[in-house]
């Protein structure tokens, strides 16, 4: 079936009464990214295909309209949009990138190549480069016009997961490690430290202020950690003296604002967490194995909704720019094996209109809220 020809969804359940993109995809769909400056959607998927729809809205309807598709010689893994939004990058396992100019024609030019399969890409415009993390255990940073990278960094191991909010830039790895950078000295490992999570990470994303990030692990857990160590010391210079007073810095600095947590289990059923994406407001969404998506705020430490639960797994969710829009996809995660797979059940997305009072931040919850974390 070509594609912009509308498909069975397979026979999944719609307990959010979301809409579902037309085009059902058959194999995994791996990621999604949103163009920055307008209703554009991307997926990269296991059939090797990045494909793009022109997401039209009225209020909380919706009509995805497909406009076109690009291949790589193997799976997708990931997919990022420029920050004008006229492109869009991806990465996969044939092992190398392309970037595909959205008003050109439907073609790929290739940008990057590694080693190994690349399993995370970014656009940095503010270097006006590309950043391609890959299982060859490098990071390289690419001029788009240059087939030579403009840096090469050394990652401790495999990446599993990447993500840049302007300066930092993170990468976790199969170790555990999480490599933190400072993207105004791109070469430079700013800092490394050990993930939170006991098991292996699947996921990582920025805060919307750059002052640390959020991670899953497949073991049904988050953890919220900060850049700077939780024992950093301030210094306070006071006008009147040239003495200086260290003190703790509560407010950015406390112990407490290191955490983890559980989510994405059924009672002794756990599930890995498959993405985290911020929103605007500072609140973020997960999305598991279990087939559910959650709304969370990390500052208050508390769960803003639970979405009713789909039969099958989610394996990645995203916010649009405005953030009214969260995408997510419907696909086999393969967590419980070959045996479980059904190949006449595609893979689609979903697009969930978001209400204010699903995702802003609410009063912090008292001792026992039962929505507390």
């Amino acid at each position: 079936m070509s594609f912009g020809q509308p498909a069975q969804a397979g026979g999944y359940l719609n307990p959010n009464n979301d809409y579902t993109i037309g085009e059902a995809i058959n194999d995994g769909i791996q990621d999604l990214a949103w163009s920055p400056t307008s209703n554009v959607l991307v997926s990269g998927s296991w059939d090797n295909y990045v494909r793009c729809w022109e997401v039209q809205q009225q209020g909380t309807q919706f009509n995805a309209v497909a406009k076109a598709q690009i291949a790589h010689e193997g799976p997708v893994l990931c997919t990022a949009f420029s920050g004008d939004g006229s492109a869009v990058f991806s990465g996969s396992c044939d092992k190398t990138a392309k970037m595909w100019v959205l008003n050109g024609p439907a073609q790929g030019q290739q940008i990057a190549a590694h080693d190994a399969p690349i399993r995370s890409i970014a656009a940095i415009q503010e270097a006006n480069c590309v950043a391609t993390g890959s299982w060859d255990k490098t990071l390289k940073y690419w001029d788009t016009r240059s087939p030579t990278p403009m840096a090469s960094v050394q990652l401790s191991e495999r990446c599993y997961a990447m993500d840049v909010k302007h300066p930092l830039l993170v990468v976790a790895t199969a170790d555990r490690q999480v490599h933190i950078f400072d993207i105004r000295k791109p070469s430079q490992i700013y800092k490394s430290i050990q993930s939170n999570l006991k098991f292996q990470t699947r996921t990582i994303a920025c805060f919307p202020d750059a002052s640390g990030f959020a991670i899953g692990s497949i073991e049904g857990r988050c953890a919220i950690q900060h850049v700077e160590d939780k024992d950093k010391r301030c210094v306070l210079s006071l006008n009147n003296s040239r003495r200086f007073f260290f003190f703790t810095c509560y407010a950015c600095c406390d112990d407490r604002n290191d955490f983890a947590f559980k989510c994405h289990r059924d009672g002794s059923d756990i599930y890995p967490v498959s993405s985290i994406a911020f929103h605007p407001f500072g609140t973020f969404a997960t999305t598991g194995g279990d087939g559910t998506f959650c709304f969370w705020d990390k500052d208050a430490r508390q769960k803003l909704k639970t979405f009713n639960k789909c039969n099958q797994s989610i394996t990645t969710g995203k916010f649009n720019a405005r953030g009214d829009i969260f995408a997510y996809t419907l696909s086999y995660d393969w967590s419980m094996g070959a045996e479980k797979y059904n190949q006449s059940q595609p893979s689609v997305i979903r697009l969930h209109s978001v209400a204010e009072a699903e995702i802003k931040q609410k009063k912090k919850p008292g001792t026992g809220s039962r929505n507390s974390f």
